[in-house]
């Protein structure tokens, strides 16, 4: 698929990167009164709890958070509001300990957790969704590209697409910008965050995870080294970093998918912008506005519809119903 150029341009003084990503938080607010509450109970013991935004569909957008956000954050709730006003249904769902209750057991989650998604996916699916299409942020974002593509041989045939948006993609490089000083910020905020979720799982299972020391952390390196490899199975954040990343399975992906980075976006490191993949992957779109920072994208509108819900129910709406069957069929032949 060809680079594409972006429609998105920031309202006058709020095109710095920073101001984009920390804004919405304080000023941006939206209704989630309407969403129904679910929880699933999965086979391993644990839940996962997912919100509602129906309005009759068969088809259905499944969105997913950002590192320590939930399914009732507004780029979430205006992404599943943008879906209704398209006529599709939506889906929030919550990582585990993230949707307001600590989950069970002694995991939580982490960028590749693609067997979470799996499950809503096919959960969805049960409920007679016929096309599915995938929304990601951040966190979120790079799950979904995950999931897309080193899962492409099992994907069910009902999930027609993915869009992601300020993606991590090379969560090395990612890590070693958060740990830079002009990002101290988000670094303190995420780690406080997460502070109060360890010492959860510290009175749990105090023989797999101790709090001792925890505000000496002060890098995802050593956090992921110290807790997110050691719960989920990975011999180290290192190893964690590879199997995780997105950037290595965007070229297996093999239903039409958009990433959109913006090119201000703080958190990001150069290898989280793969030109090259991009430039002659069959499937897969890349989009990189001059400014948006990192889930940011604002628009000045009275009903605070930022730009990303926007974009992202274009690409989906610009699909034919069969569309990644139809691609798929074009990229054999081609590639025949």
């Amino acid at each position: 698929m060809p680079l594409l150029e972006s429609s998105y341009r920031a309202p006058w003084l709020l095109a710095n990167g920073y101001v984009q990503s920390i804004l919405p938080t304080f000023v941006r607010r939206l209704d989630s009164d309407h969403l129904q509450r679910e929880r699933l109970e999965i086979s391993d013991g644990d839940f996962l709890d997912l919100d509602w935004s129906r309005c009759g569909s068969d088809s259905l957008v499944i969105v997913s958070h950002g590192l320590e956000g939930h399914s009732r954050r507004e780029y979430v709730l205006g992404t599943l509001r943008e879906a209704n006003r398209h006529g599709l249904d939506g889906l929030g769902w919550n990582f585990r300990s993230c949707g307001g209750e600590m989950n069970r057991l002694p995991r939580m989650y982490h960028s590749g957790a693609t067997d979470d998604l799996h499950r809503v996916v096919e959960h969805a699916a049960a409920r007679g969704y016929r096309r599915i299409h995938l929304v990601g942020y951040s966190m979120g974002g790079n799950l979904s590209l995950v999931y897309a593509g080193r899962e492409a041989g099992r994907l069910p045939a009902e999930v027609k697409s993915v869009t992601a948006f300020s993606v991590p993609c090379d969560l090395a490089g990612s890590a070693r910008q958060l740990a830079q000083f002009r990002n101290r910020v988000f670094m303190w905020k995420f780690l406080t965050d997460l502070k109060e979720k360890i010492a959860l799982k510290a009175q749990r299972f105090p023989q797999l995870v101790s709090l001792d020391d925890y505000d000496s952390i002060r890098t995802f390196q050593t956090f992921d080294d110290r807790y997110t490899a050691p719960l989920h199975g990975f011999r180290d954040a290192e190893d964690y970093w590879q199997q995780s990343s997105s950037l290595r399975y965007l070229s297996a992906i093999r239903i039409p998918a958009l990433l959109v980075n913006a090119r201000n976006d703080p958190f990001l490191s150069d290898s989280c912008y793969p030109l090259d993949i991009a430039r002659d992957h069959p499937f897969l779109s890349l989009e990189m506005p001059a400014s948006g920072g990192h889930v940011g994208f604002i628009l000045r509108s009275a009903d605070q519809t930022y730009w990303m819900e926007q974009r992202a129910l274009e690409f989906i709406r610009s699909l034919p119903q069969d569309a990644s069957d139809s691609l798929l069929q074009s990229a054999v032949v081609a590639e025949g």
